[in-house]
């Protein structure tokens, strides 16, 4: 069950992380009401995981899916680079990711 709040907690993360773009620096109550929100939620999911996982597995990976969304996203909702050495580095995150979670019980 912690790696399913983990893996939850990640994706809230992106959210939180692409929210940033669309609240135009919290000027826009909507979007920044949203952002809050994922932040909020994304945090305490992470402090539930972390009750069972170790805390450096589970912040690596937390961040590690926040960082590989943020990517993704970045390069599909707003045109961000998508050379081939930026996505070897954002595979290398995957493998890491993977490497701790085979690693970790």
């Amino acid at each position: 069950m912690a790696w399913i709040m983990l893996a939850v907690a990640g994706l809230l993360e992106i959210g939180w992380a692409i929210g940033l773009k669309y609240t135009d620096g919290f000027s826009r109550l909507g979007p920044s009401l949203a952002t809050i929100a994922a932040m909020v939620a994304s945090m305490v999911l992470l402090g539930l995981a972390v009750r069972t996982l170790p805390v450096g597995t589970a912040y690596a990976v937390w961040t590690g899916i926040g960082t590989i969304g943020a990517v993704l996203l970045g390069i599909v909702l707003f045109g961000e680079s998508a050379e081939p050495l930026r996505l070897l580095f954002v595979a290398m995150i995957v493998a890491g990711i993977v490497g701790l979670k085979m690693v970790t019980s």
